[in-house]
C-alpha cells in the first residue's frame, strides 16, 4: 500500500505543478512565449481599403512608348483599429539600397513591441513627387466577373504613410486622434536617409490620387465585358493586425468598345462591394 500511496502523492504533486503553470499562463513542458493580454496586450491597427472611385479612361502614348490604355482611379488605405500603424525603416549606411522596415505595435502598458523586416522603404522618383515609399502595401488588381481569373494587375510602387484624412469625422474611434500625428512627406527630397517613421493613426487614412504613380491598371486588348477591380490592402499580411478579413474592397464593372479596340473603351460601375474583392454580379 505504502507505494500506492507514493504514487498518489507523485500524481497530486504534477497536478498540483501543472495547475500552478496555467495560472502563470504556461502549459507544462511549453516554453514559448505568450501572446500580451488583457492589461498587456497589443493595441493593433486594422487597415482597410476605401472603395476605388474617380474612375477614368485615357491613352498614353508618349514619345518612345507603346500606346497604352489605361483605367486610371483614385485609392485610399484607412486605420479602423485600436492602434496606430507605426513602420520605423533602417539601413546601416548608403551602400544598402533600400531601408528595411519594422512594425512598432503599442501595447496597453505604453511599452511597444517590434515586428521585425515587415517590408522595405524605397526611394521613388516619380514626375508628380519623390520619396520613400513603403513596399509592399497596396496592390490592385483586374479580375474577370464570375471565374475571377487574374487579367490585369498593377505597377504601383508603395505608398508614403500618413494621415491624409479622417475616415468618418461624424465619429470618433477609441484611441481616435484629434489631429494628424503621421503628417511628413516621407523624406521629400533626401534618397541619403538612414531612418525614418511612418504610419497612419486610428481612424485616418492615406490617399493617393488617380494617375499618380501607378493609379492605374492597363486595359490594352482586354476582351469586352464584366471585370472586378480589386483593391488590397497589407497583402501578405505582413504587417500585423487585429484581422485581416477586411483586406480588400471591389467594383464590379462593364467594359465595352464602342468605336473599337484602339479607342478610348467606357467604364460603367455595376457594383460596389467594400469589404469584399469578389464583388459579385448584380442580380
Amino acid at each position: 500500500m505504502k507505494p500506492l500511496r507514493l504514487a498518489g502523492c507523485v500524481v497530486l504533486a504534477a497536478l498540483a505543478i501543472a495547475g500552478i503553470l496555467v495560472l502563470l499562463g504556461a502549459a507544462p513542458g511549453d516554453s514559448r512565449p505568450r501572446t500580451p493580454s488583457g492589461a498587456y496586450g497589443k493595441r493593433l491597427p486594422d487597415l482597410h481599403p476605401a472603395l476605388p472611385s474617380e474612375l477614368g479612361v485615357r491613352i498614353d502614348a508618349g514619345v518612345g512608348k507603346a500606346r497604352r490604355i489605361l483605367l486610371g482611379f483614385a485609392s485610399g488605405g484607412e486605420n479602423v483599429g485600436k492602434g496606430p500603424l507605426i513602420v520605423q525603416g533602417y539601413r546601416p549606411n548608403l551602400g544598402q539600397s533600400n531601408l528595411v522596415a519594422d512594425q512598432i505595435v503599442m501595447l496597453a502598458n505604453g511599452q511597444t513591441e517590434t515586428v521585425s523586416n515587415v517590408g522595405h522603404f524605397e526611394y521613388v522618383t516619380d514626375p508628380t513627387h519623390q520619396h520613400f515609399h513603403l513596399l509592399p502595401f497596396m496592390r490592385y488588381e483586374l479580375r474577370k466577373a464570375g471565374s475571377f481569373v487574374l487579367a490585369v494587375t498593377d505597377r504601383k510602387t508603395g505608398f508614403c504613410l500618413g494621415d491624409r484624412y479622417n475616415v468618418d469625422p461624424g465619429s470618433t474611434l477609441p484611441g481616435e486622434p484629434t489631429n494628424r500625428v503621421y503628417n511628413t512627406n516621407c523624406g521629400p527630397g533626401t534618397p541619403d536617409l538612414l531612418s525614418l517613421e511612418e504610419g497612419i493613426s486610428v481612424g485616418w487614412g492615406d490617399n493617393y490620387e488617380p494617375w499618380r504613380d501607378g493609379q492605374y491598371v492597363e486595359l490594352t486588348g482586354l476582351a469586352a465585358g464584366k471585370y472586378v477591380l480589386v483593391h488590397r490592402v497589407n497583402p501578405g499580411r505582413r504587417l500585423l493586425e487585429s484581422k485581416y478579413t477586411n483586406n480588400a474592397s471591389s467594383l464590379l464593372l462593364r467594359l465595352t468598345w464602342p468605336q473599337g479596340k484602339n479607342s478610348v473603351p467606357r467604364i460603367k460601375v455595376l457594383k460596389r462591394c467594400p469589404n469584399t474583392a469578389r464583388c459579385p454580379a448584380p442580380s
